[in-house]
């Protein structure tokens, strides 16, 4: 078939036009939000050339084309369909109609803790880098690097202060970024996180320290303790939906000539009161209990806490709950100045591309599949497992099952051997570059382990006569042709 062809293909099978809702693409794929995902043939979508894969997450059916190749696709699906075409942003919020609580507080912390992630990853690889200068018996025996050539001191401590900066001032990230996300003022967001961690107030290290030192403001018979809110997530989040909230109503009874003046101060006000009288007190009670709850698994049943964390690594990845332990990774880093379940959650994106990579010398008849594998492989040891998850380990099962068990023997050993990351870092390869180089032997251990053990579990399922049957990559197929499809969607009285 044609480049035409071949995308008219893709339409027949993922249910015919009628089926398409809406349609955005990133980078790499089609992202689609459909009518009845329950009449998309997968088998034969993936037989087309032009499909690297497909996978359905979040609320979006998503077929994996490739970088270059996806703007083309995109552009003649969008012709041949007549569909909605949309940003990713306003698909985001079509999908977030859609269902539960749970899901939609998912989606929300999602949406407040990624674009905040770049920054936060910096901040852990050169905090790793200054470690690395800083710390004996990595390149000089029983000598730091800055022992020996004293000239690089002052380098180091610039790194680390650049390092710092994005954690001291995490509450104006998280502020902003949840402004955005509630609708309000990213600028108000930015003003309401820097009051938070304003120099005027006792810090919250020192209050754990000493909080017998804490000072108050007397509002007309209320004391209000002058402290920050340094580290902390929650209480901003909580505090920045106040904001967004007051900034709202404001606006709809003061005129628009007088919002300047007015709705700014006022929200402020409003919201910081509300703050530090009420809802931050309470909300970093329950931060810093879930903070101590973890770290009190770890040292009660440190092998049993990782081996959990890291059978269900994968699975959370696939749920999007994983985003919530990205909010207690960066909690930790905040406030405890270095984070475990990061590194000890990182021995699944090891195993999902060393799942593929089996998957590739075990796949025979299928050459785009094998492809697909050894794409994915990379993709997931370069941080991003998705490709891996969705395009070949979910696919015939085993490989996800392998990576599961390998992941939580990996996790449980590192959880034993106490392994620490300064920060939320890179994924894929380049993890152990946040993870204290004092640690570095125990952490590539632990990653040996876990590859030896999902490598030797993916060829042992794939030998055994209960996984023979998704051999040739059939697995999670839906069968069904497009002409029963569009019966299907007629019979459901859409227009096809």
């Amino acid at each position: 078939m044609g480049f035409k062809e071949n995308v008219s293909d893709i339409i027949k099978n993922i249910g015919g036009p009628g089926n398409v809702s809406s349609a955005s693409h990133c980078v790499t794929r089609l992202r689609l939000v459909l009518v009845d995902e329950s009449l998309v043939d997968i088998e034969a979508l993936e037989a087309n050339e032009l499909v690297k894969g497909t996978f359905s997450a979040s609320g979006q059916f998503q077929v994996i084309i490739g970088p270059g190749m996806i703007e083309r696709v995109y552009s003649e699906f969008v012709t041949q369909t007549g569909a909605e075409a949309v940003t990713k942003d306003d698909m985001k919020k079509e999908v977030a109609e859609k269902g539960n609580v749970i899901q939609k507080g998912v989606r929300m912390l999602a949406d407040i803790f990624i674009p905040i992630l770049p920054a936060i990853v910096a901040a852990g690889l050169l905090l790793g880098l200054n470690n690395m200068l800083a710390n004996p018996g990595i390149f000089y025996d029983e000598k730091s690097l800055l022992d020996v050539h004293t000239g690089w001191t002052g380098f180091a401590e610039f790194i680390n202060v650049i390092a710092n900066t994005a954690f001291t001032f995490l509450p104006v990230l998280i502020a902003w970024s949840a402004a955005r996300k509630f609708g309000g003022s990213p600028l108000l967001g930015i003003v309401l996180g820097l009051l938070l961690v304003h120099p005027s107030l006792m810090s919250a290290y020192a209050y754990a320290e000493n909080p017998g030192d804490v000072e108050y403001w007397n509002l007309f018979g209320w004391d209000i303790a002058k402290i920050g809110y340094q580290g902390q997530v929650l209480p901003v989040i909580f505090a920045t939906w106040i904001l967004t909230w007051s900034e709202k109503q404001l606006k709809r009874f003061i005129t628009d000539n007088l919002q300047m003046i007015f709705v700014a101060p006022l929200a402020l006000v409003f919201a910081g009161l509300l703050t530090f009288g009420v809802i931050g007190p309470i909300t970093m009670t329950g931060s810093n209990w879930i903070t101590d709850g973890i770290l009190y698994l770890f040292e009660v049943s440190p092998v049993i806490a990782g081996a959990v964390y890291g059978f269900i690594s994968g699975p959370l990845v696939i749920t999007g709950m994983h985003h919530i332990f990205l909010g207690v990774n960066l909690q930790m880093a905040g406030t405890l100045g270095y984070v475990t379940l990061w590194p000890i959650g990182e021995t699944v994106t090891l195993a999902q591309g060393a799942a593929a990579l089996t998957m590739f010398f075990i796949i025979k008849q299928n050459k785009k599949l094998k492809g697909v594998s050894l794409t994915a492989t990379l993709s997931a040891w370069l941080g991003v497992t998705e490709p891996a998850i969705y395009g070949i380990n979910l696919r015939f099962r085993y490989p996800f099952i392998a990576v599961m068990i390998g992941s939580a023997v990996g996790s449980a050993y590192l959880a034993a051997q106490g392994v620490k990351a300064t920060s939320v870092g890179v994924g894929g390869v380049l993890s152990f570059l946040s993870v204290y180089p004092e640690h570095w032997a125990f952490y590539f251990t632990g990653m040996t382990i876990t590859f030896i053990i999902t490598v030797g579990l993916t060829f042992g399922f794939f030998k055994s006569n209960f996984f023979k049957k998704t051999a040739d990559g059939k697995a999670g197929a839906k069968s069904g042709s497009g002409v029963k499809n569009e019966k299907k969607l007629k019979a459901k009285n859409v227009s096809v």
